[in-house]
């Protein structure tokens, strides 16, 4: 059995977001790819799985002949079609034909979803857009994702990946401070906002399920990929300065801490404090890295205490460093990992593809799943996201070959009806009022006069506003990031979310900055802010036989339990699974943590900066002739809860049809690793492992951050067409250097790549980043400033999303909460309260919630099981 199995999904996105109907279908939803003749250009897509000689254009032409769609290998070139179509079939429909367009509409009339990526108002432009599907189907959710959302000042701006993370604030935090920000080498940004899409959709069909309407909501990749900054997002609201790149330097708000050191063949990530160095003093001894007689001279236990106190140190953080990167650089990345394990400590290889592809707990846990391609090659793609118990993710159905499932879609489609539909004109001129559409199996949908159509479009009921998951009730023991941000994503929509939290240790986060003007505190910290809007604190303490019997009534009251700890935790005590369902059958209960609850290294403890190391995500941040230099913080954390969110929406779903509940394992790698899949399938099939290079691209020239005038002030610029390159040149004034015919097409522009960076990095330094930004944008240049929190704070296209939220915190005052990466039409869905302080609502969940009288109450508090 399937989450989604009785929903249908139009995909109608290229190869950006390709991912977020993958997303749907491994849930169980029936994905129709719905292509042009010829296939859809994401075929063509780089990397390809054959040479550039026998590509799509030379096999197939121009058109859907049917020789080309029953040709074994039609359309099939592409890596990233073949990473990202799987789940899915395959209809190929002309959209500028009447005929086309009436089998649209019929596939309209049977579907659930639709998700598109086209720029802002085509689709309407094409009589495609929500407005009109919605008459046809009036229940339809539909996710439109555009670089910057669907309305604004930057609405139509030229977009790439390279410029989108510029404006989103990912190239402000990647990179060396004496060098240019870079992106991460391999395009990211889309993938963020795909998965986001997924998300959207299902937070709308909750909606839909509330209100009986269609939904509409828009995603905007600027600001899925604002997310990947952590507590960098908003740091110059807070603390009054912004956080800047600085290689791999873990910026906690009061300290700094290196996280990247050398092994003999390459680099691994480790936290550089005493909690780490401690365990491995014999091993570092025994290596000759230091003596016993200096190891002596420092109290390791007491250190990290002292360091983040401003205590008395005998050795200094880079005196410690330098010791530790001496022990590191005598061992191999895979040694260095293997013994820490050993040892209960995390030290995290940064892993090329190939490295990852060799991991024994990915083999273990069965990830993989077959790919074979058109020549009978068979590749490893990334499997399962997440791990639901009762309703499996499958990613069996292998990419569709072009138009592979026209015609067993369509005739399986319900009879004819006619439904009056406003059309746009079609390509040919001819004008279309009426349309035949299909009867969806909830019977013929009718004619609808203008009174009907303005209800539906206007949003006219009162529960048009309703929260989608009022009377959903979390039970959320996770803290620092994965778990929180997923949970938050339920809280903010409406869900009653518990936090259960202690102060002997605090959420770690609460411990970092960035921290209000400056003043450490544990109801100060807007890291911690972020993650847990609209929640409500219960400060309970696990450790305690008290404690653990609160938690089993939170748990036995709960609809969705979620946990992060370390593989096991929750059955040490005695919260586990097994125990939950005895209290609670149709309970949905979550872990999330690195590497999942089963295989040889699921024990491994650490935060998202190990799972991005040993996923390949360091490996492809930075620069070829130095160490990582990137990504940002805990990237994996950014990733995770996308897919985690989405799924206990879908799992929700299904118990809402069905009553069951089940247990999901979320390994964050497993997840993460559908962000390089790309890559890891270009590795099996040519050898080439993708590596760090800067801004640099193969597809594109100039391509890459440029200065401004002002201090470490950038203008990303993107060059991925001749008519880009035509375009910055008649922007720089057409001058003689540019004027070189070899510069025309991309092979010459690669090959002189030097000679045009300089000259363009002196026409740049004479403007304001923005002013420069808009100069290109207005030429049609693909262009964007790079943003730091202080830039968000202005940035135009946020403030008309109002993407930031100011909210009164009780003990902050007044401060700015981040709003989600999409708007959903009708339906304010940003956060709906702060953060709680630390066990703010101890009292209200014991007394209003699980009824537990005074008397007890004071009880739980004297015996330590509430702090």
């Amino acid at each position: 059995m399937v989450a989604l199995a009785p929903y249908r999904v139009l995909d109608l996105t290229d190869s950006r977001a390709e991912l977020a109907a993958m997303v749907l279908g491994g849930l169980g939803a029936d994905v129709i790819k719905v292509e042009p003749p010829g296939g859809s250009a994401s075929r063509r897509a780089e990397p390809l799985a054959i040479s550039a000689a026998e590509s799509l254009v030379e096999q197939i032409g121009n058109s859907c002949s049917a020789m080309a769609v029953d040709a074994p290998d039609a359309g099939l070139d592409s890596l990233r079609f073949l990473a990202f179509n799987r789940t899915k079939r395959s209809v190929v429909l002309d959209l500028d034909s009447t005929s086309g367009r009436a089998d649209f509409m019929r596939l309209v009339a049977s579907a659930d979803f639709v998700i598109e990526n086209a720029p802002p108002g085509e689709m309407t432009a094409r009589g495609l857009g929500f407005e009109q599907l919605r008459v046809v189907r009036p229940d339809l959710v539909y996710i439109a994702v555009s670089p910057f959302g669907q309305d604004g000042p930057y609405a139509s701006h030229q977009a790439t990946d390279l410029t989108i993370a510029a404006m989103a604030g990912v190239m402000a935090l990647n990179g060396d401070a004496d060098r240019r920000p870079v992106r991460v080498t391999v395009p990211q940004t889309w993938y963020h906002a795909s998965v986001d899409g997924a998300l959207a959709a299902m937070a709308c069909h909750w909606r839909r399920v509330a209100t009986g309407e269609a939904q509409f909501a828009d995603v905007s990749v600027q600001a899925a990929a604002f997310w990947t900054g952590f507590n960098a997002m908003i740091a110059h609201a807070i603390q009054g300065y912004d956080i800047e790149r600085n290689s791999t330097m873990l910026q906690l708000g009061t300290i700094e801490i290196p996280l990247s050191y050398p092994a003999s063949d390459g680099e691994v990530i480790l936290i550089g404090l005493a909690a780490t160095m401690r365990p491995l003093i014999p091993w570092i001894v025994e290596s000759g890295a230091a003596t016993q007689e200096w190891m002596d001279a420092e109290d390791w236990n007491s250190y990290d205490y002292r360091l983040l106190t401003g205590g008395t140190l005998v050795y200094d953080v880079a005196t410690m460093r330098a010791v530790m990167a001496e022990f590191t650089r005598r061992h191999a990345k895979a040694e260095l990992f293997a013994g820490a394990y050993a040892l209960g400590i995390t030290i995290a290889p940064v892993n090329t593809a190939s490295d990852v592809l060799g991991l024994d707990q990915l083999a273990v846990r069965e990830f993989w799943q077959p790919i074979t391609l058109p020549d009978g090659r068979t590749l490893r793609a990334p499997g399962p996201f997440i791990r639901p118990s009762g309703t499996p993710i499958s990613l069996e159905r292998s990419a569709p070959r072009i138009g592979e499932h026209t015609t067993e879609v369509l005739d399986a489609l319900p009879p004819f009806v006619e439904v009056e539909v406003e059309m746009a004109q079609v390509g040919d001129g001819e004008g279309v009022r009426a349309a035949d559409v299909a009867a969806t199996t909830s019977g013929a949908r009718t004619s609808l006069n203008s009174a009907d159509e303005s209800a539906l479009l206007g949003f006219a009921r009162d529960e048009s506003t309703a929260l989608p998951l009022v009377g959903v009730k979390v039970a959320d023991f996770s803290w620092i990031g994965v778990g929180p941000i997923s949970a938050k994503a339920l809280a903010d929509h409406g869900a009653t979310v518990i936090h259960i939290e202690t102060e002997n240790p605090a959420d770690r986060l609460r411990n970092v900055g960035p921290f209000k003007d400056g003043v450490q505190g544990v109801n100060r910290s807007q890291f911690f802010g972020s993650f847990n809007t609209s929640k409500m604190s219960l400060a309970l303490n696990l450790k305690s036989a008290e404690g653990r019997a609160i938690a089993l009534r939170l748990i036995e009251w709960a609809d969705i339990c979620l946990d992060s700890f370390t593989a096991g935790t929750m059955a040490e005590l005695g919260l586990g699974y097994e125990v939950a369902r005895e209290l609670n059958p149709s309970i949905i209960m979550a872990s999330t943590c690195l590497m999942g609850q089963t295989g040889p290294i699921s024990r491994l403890s650490g935060y998202g900066y190990h799972a991005a190391a040993i996923s390949g995500f360091y490996e492809v941040t930075g620069w070829d002739d130095r160490s990582p230099s990137g990504p940002f913080n805990a990237y994996t954390d950014a990733v995770a809860p996308r897919f985690l969110a989405t799924t206990l929406l879908a799992a929700l779903d299904h118990r809402r049809r069905t009553g069951e509940g089940q247990f999901i394992d979320q390994a964050q790698m497993e997840s993460a690793l559908h962000f390089l899949a790309p890559e890891l399938l270009e590795v099996q099939l040519t050898g080439k492992s993708a590596r760090r290079n800067g801004n640099a691209s193969p597809t594109a020239s100039p391509h890459d951050a440029y200065p401004c005038a002002g201090t470490d002030e950038w203008c990303a610029i993107a060059v991925e067409t001749d008519e880009h390159w035509q375009a910055l040149r008649g922007a720089l004034g057409s001058p003689a250097w540019a004027m070189d015919p070899t510069l025309d097409h991309l092979d010459g522009r690669l090959s002189q790549a030097a000679l045009v960076d300089e000259r363009l990095a002196a026409f740049t330094i004479g403007f304001e980043p923005r002013a420069l930004m808009d100069l290109l944008q207005a030429a049609g240049v693909p262009a964007g400033m790079v943003q730091r929190s202080s830039d968000h704070l202005d940035d135009p296209q946020l403030a008309h999303r109002r993407f930031f939220r100011p909210m009164h915190h009780p003990e902050m005052g007044e401060v700015p909460y981040e709003g989600h990466s999409y708007r959903i039409a009708g339906y304010d869905n940003g956060p709906r309260s702060p953060a709680p302080c630390l066990g703010e609502h101890s009292y209200e969940v014991l007394s209003e919630i699980l009824g537990l009288s005074d008397e007890e109450i004071v009880e739980a508090m004297a015996n330590g099981a509430i702090s």
